[in-house]
C-alpha cells in the first residue's frame, strides 16, 4: 500500500472512530443514541458540471450518495467513482430515483467544464459539484470532511481528503457511511431500501 493510500484510511478510520466515539458518550451521559441525521450534512449552493446551481434542496425526495474528491486523484477517486457507477448499473431504472454526488475538494483547478470532462468516463446519474473555495469548504466542513492542498516536490500540489461514500436519506439526512466494497448487486439493494 501507498504512503498516499494509508493516509487516506487512516483519516477515515478516525473519522469513522470518532462517529463511534461520540454515539458512545452521547448514549453514556443521556442514555439516547445521538442524532447522527444531524451532524452530518448541511444546507449547500454549489453549481454543477454544466455550471448550473445545485443546492441541497434540489436532491431531497430521493436518497443520494455524496462523495468528496478532485479530478487529478490518481487512485481513490478514479476507484470509488467506479464503484458507484457501478452501483447504479445495477440499481437499473431505479438509478433514476436516486443520486450520486461527486464534490470537488480542488475548487481551484475543479471548474464545471473539468468535471463534466472527468465525469464523462462514469456513469450519467453522478453529478459533479464545484463553486466558490469558502461555499466548497462549508460543505466540506457540514459533512466533516478533512482536506488539505500538499505541495509536491516538481511544482504543482495534490491533495489529501476523507474518502468516504456518505448515504443520505431522501430528506437529506446522513444516514451511514456507504460500504462500496461489496458486489455491486448487493450495495444497490441497500440503496433500495430508502426509496
Amino acid at each position: 500500500m501507498n504512503p498516499r493510500t494509508a493516509r487516506l484510511l487512516l483519516v477515515a478510520s478516525a473519522f469513522i472512530a470518532g462517529l463511534v466515539l461520540c454515539s458512545a458518550l452521547v448514549f453514556i451521559f443521556t442514555g439516547r443514541g445521538p442524532a447522527l441525521s444531524s451532524a452530518v450534512g448541511g444546507p449547500f449552493r454549489l453549481v454543477d458540471q454544466n455550471a448550473r446551481p445545485v443546492s441541497d434542496q434540489d436532491l431531497k425526495g430521493r436518497p443520494f450518495l455524496v462523495f468528496f474528491g478532485f479530478t487529478h486523484c490518481p487512485d481513490i477517486c478514479p476507484t470509488t467513482l467506479f464503484d458507484v457507477s457501478e452501483v447504479m448499473r445495477a440499481l437499473g431504472k431505479d438509478a433514476d430515483r436516486t443520486g450520486a454526488l461527486f464534490v470537488t475538494v480542488d475548487p481551484e483547478r475543479d471548474t464545471p467544464a473539468a468535471i463534466k470532462d472527468y465525469l464523462s468516463s462514469f456513469d450519467p446519474h453522478l453529478t459533479g459539484v464545484t463553486g466558490d473555495p469558502a461555499a466548497v469548504a462549508d460543505m466540506a466542513k457540514a459533512y466533516r470532511v478533512y482536506f488539505k492542498k500538499i505541495p509536491l516536490d516538481k511544482g504543482g500540489y495534490t491533495m489529501d481528503h476523507t474518502a468516504i461514500v456518505y448515504l443520505m436519506d431522501r430528506e437529506g439526512h446522513f444516514v451511514a457511511p456507504f460500504n462500496l466494497k461489496r458486489k455491486p448487486e448487493e450495495a444497490a439493494a441497500e440503496l433500495r431500501r430508502y426509496l
